[in-house]
């Protein structure tokens, strides 16, 4: 007779993933009981209760070193920081879907939390996977996800239109990414990142073999297309534009922050050994999706576009510290997509305030005026608009000066000349939202509708968040660095 084992889990592992999976099944079990006038916001403040827990309890297993999945799953410093950036994502973008949800209803349901939450599960997973398989079946729960939340205002032509692009086009990338773990099993005879390792310190005559360089190149080519890297970024501006504003920036800052958490742990851990033949290639990415993103973002007159180019340039930015391949680099990283976070969310949770029944301004011209007319939505932009640029003591100043002073001391002068040029040139589109906003006309009276408390506290932590990080940024920056440190090689 069969004997059924139960394998042995470690609960503690992958405590704040299970918090988030049991939040999305609550919120779907209270939606389906709930009548439809009594549902309210209630929904969006349950998920609140859902990420703060999730955000407690991996800062409580911070420092920790576990496993589970039989060692498919490995906690440490680095997986507690990639999870914390991903509760932050989405706990603000709850807190600014709440209000935008007065704009369109269908957000206001269980499905629409479901599926942020497991998107999350997804992102978090990215991070502390430490199994090629993990790793893709992670990625598959967060991407499988986003693509039916970009296309949730599903009677906008242009929101199907985006989940359609990305759903194909995402395939197409996944198809690239397996097909590139395929490789490196097959060269190496194993998917555990920590063992490919040791097979190539063992046998170096396969360093240099067809199928592993070509294994690298696929894997490249899918993790590019999640980072928005160039010339995988075609899809980004109409996606973002389609997208429901709320998800636009989870996609922005999410998926960017689990895709290079994964680019880390496998191109570092696993593939080390081929450092010296990927840096090149990757120095020439760097400086071609930052220039790209920059240069086209400038004649961007959708405010929503404009971000989309922005959220590639700064692709190219966080490549510049991958590039660098140093442990700094890797904090700077970490630094930055958490700076990177607070940013862009805040940024699009201002844009997320201005709407109308089953509509959005998202026009750069429609920002004209609004700056005297409400002054705390003004300030708030200015100040994610400055981040963005660089200015100090803003948080993207000190995220820039980690990732571009790591690529120094790795010798690496003429990429971050490269950035600060970029920056310099991101200067102009970034400061004309505010030129506008502050000193032209509005040529149509819009209006904001009074805003619910949730995005107000929403907006003012991401502006905390960035001011903190660009005045004090001590805390974080040594956090980061430890997180790397701690990282399971």
């Amino acid at each position: 007779m069969l004997e059924f084992v139960v394998p042995a889990l470690n609960v503690k592992a992958i405590l704040p993933q299970a918090i988030l999976a049991l939040t999305a099944l609550t919120v779907l079990l209270v939606d389906v009981f709930s009548s439809q006038g009594k549902k309210s916001s209630s929904l969006g403040y349950l998920v609140v209760i859902g990420v703060v827990a999730a955000m407690i309890s991996t800062l409580m297993i911070n420092g920790a070193r576990e496993s589970a999945y039989s060692g498919m799953v490995m906690v440490d410093g680095f997986s507690s920081f990639i999870t914390l950036i991903v509760c932050v994502v989405t706990l603000l973008t709850v807190l600014s879907t709440i209000n935008y949800q007065q704009f369109f209803e269908e957000l206001n349901c269980g499905e629409y939390y479901c599926l942020l939450l497991f998107a999350a599960v997804g992102m978090s997973f990215m991070g502390s996977a430490s199994n090629l398989l993990m790793l893709f079946l992670a990625l598959e729960t967060m991407s499988i996800s986003i693509y039916v939340l970009a296309g949730f205002k599903w009677h906008d032509r242009k929101s199907i239109e985006s989940a359609l692009k990305y759903f194909l086009l995402g395939a197409f990338a996944s198809g690239f990414l397996l097909f590139g773990f395929a490789l490196i099993f097959g060269t190496t005879g194993t998917m555990d990142l920590v063992k490919i390792s040791a097979f190539l310190t063992a046998h170096p005559e396969m360093i240099h073999s067809r199928m592993l360089m070509g294994g690298v190149a696929l894997v490249t080519v899918g993790f590019g297309f999640k980072v928005a890297m160039f010339p995988f970024h075609m899809w980004t501006p109409d996606v973002y534009e389609g997208a429901p504003t709320s998800v636009t920036g989870f996609m922005a800052t999410g998926v960017k922050a689990a895709a290079f958490a994964a680019l880390v742990r496998v191109f570092f851990v696993a593939l080390g050994h081929v450092q010296a033949d990927w840096t090149g290639i990757m120095w020439l990415l760097a400086f071609l999706t930052m220039t790209i993103g920059n240069v086209v973002a400038l004649s961007q007159t959708n405010i929503k576009r404009m971000l989309a180019y922005s959220s590639i340039a700064h692709a190219g930015y966080l490549l510049v510290g991958f590039v660098a391949g140093s442990k700094q680099g890797q904090a700077g990283i970490l630094f930055y997509l958490m700076s990177y976070a607070f940013t862009n969310l805040g940024a699009f949770g201002v844009i997320a305030l201005l709407g109308k029944k089953g509509g959005e301004y998202t026009e750069l011209q429609d920002f004209a005026g609004l700056g005297f007319k409400y002054p705390l939505m003004g300030l708030a932009m200015g100040i994610f608009m400055f981040s963005m640029a660089g200015i100090p003591p803003m948080a993207g100043f000190m995220g820039k000066f980690y990732l571009f002073s790591s690529a120094m001391k790795a010798g690496f002068v003429w990429l971050a000349i490269f950035g600060v040029i970029n920056s310099v040139i991101s200067l102009y589109y970034y400061l004309r939202v505010v030129v506008v906003m502050y000193f032209q006309e509005a040529e149509q009276s819009i209006s904001m509708p009074k805003p619910s408390p949730a995005v107000v506290v929403g907006l003012v932590l991401a502006a905390i968040g960035v001011m903190q990080m660009g005045i004090f940024p001590s805390y974080i920056w040594d956090m980061a660095q430890q997180s790397v440190q701690s990282m399971l090689m």
